[in-house]
């Protein structure tokens, strides 16, 4: 591990005082699900050395340690996203303390554009899959074979059972979860009318502007992988009208709701490793 990683991870330990095998990272707008955790332990970015601190709106910028359902478990309120200039170190630098914290399990969360034209804005979608349109991979560089292959397979990236799981738990609740492709570009412009055609070509039903370099790492360094996104708009040139993150935020309130009961729900459905 490296010893930046080391260093955080053993000032988190020194706040904390139990075990977790699931952390989630909370997207745009989807920050208040950390309310529902109990018992909690709150560790703004700023006091963690090798973290930073988002400058996007939504992205408070705490490390949450605590319950839900009496299962522990960390939450990222807020990320670093790759378009905010302090590079694909500082992006992916949480999921690897997540793993050195004990973390299994890793559900990753974002609001992202429809593609698919049968969707709409407060859908919420299991990714099953993605394609990194950024041209960049945080893997680039040497490798430590401690930490996972030089060539990790990426054939199950997001985890079969999580995704079952998911699933029950969406029919339970009545929830209609959509499933698809989620497609990285590095933003922070919002896809053109033609990059969103050329998407949907490609075969992506989302598009968006994070997720996928945490995944990668995430996948390199062994957890298993759940992914949500909550369609927050349907992305450029298929409806008639400008984009803003106004709309991503007023849209991500509208699903909070269910967002938040089915995901409390896969939290508690996710076996004990």
């Amino acid at each position: 591990m490296d010893k930046n990683v080391m260093d955080a991870v053993d000032a988190i330990k020194s706040k904390i005082d139990a075990d977790a095998d699931i952390a989630i990272i909370l997207g745009s707008g989807l920050g208040n699900f950390a309310d529902l955790i109990e018992d909690k332990t709150e560790i703004p970015y700023k006091e963690i050395k090798g973290f930073a601190s988002s400058t996007v709106k939504g992205h408070e910028g705490k490390l949450i340690f605590g319950k839900i359902l009496s299962r522990n478990i960390i939450a990222m309120k807020g990320r670093i996203h790759y378009y905010e200039g302090m590079g694909m170190d500082k992006v992916v630098f949480p999921t690897k303390v997540l793993k050195g914290l004990g973390i299994k399990n890793l559900i990753v969360t974002n609001a992202s554009g429809g593609v698919n034209k049968s969707f709409k804005a407060s859908d919420l979608m299991l990714i099953n899959d993605h394609i990194n349109f950024a041209g960049i991979n945080p893997l680039v560089g040497p490798n430590d074979d401690n930490d996972g292959p030089r060539f990790p397979d990426m054939t199950y990236t997001y985890d079969k059972n999580l995704q079952e799981i998911a699933k029950n738990c969406a029919n339970k609740l009545n929830i209609d979860l959509k499933s698809g492709v989620y497609m990285y570009f590095t933003g922070p412009t919002y896809e053109t009318p033609a990059e969103v055609r050329m998407a949907r070509v490609m075969g992506a039903d989302a598009v968006g502007m994070s997720t996928v370099p945490e995944v990668i790492v995430a996948r390199h360094l062994g957890l298993k992988v759940l992914g949500i996104s909550c369609i927050t708009n349907m992305a450029s040139g298929i409806l008639d009208r400008p984009l803003n993150h106004k709309e991503v935020m007023e849209s991500a309130k509208k699903v909070e709701k269910n967002f938040q009961e089915l995901v409390k729900n896969i939290i508690n459905e996710i076996p004990n490793c």
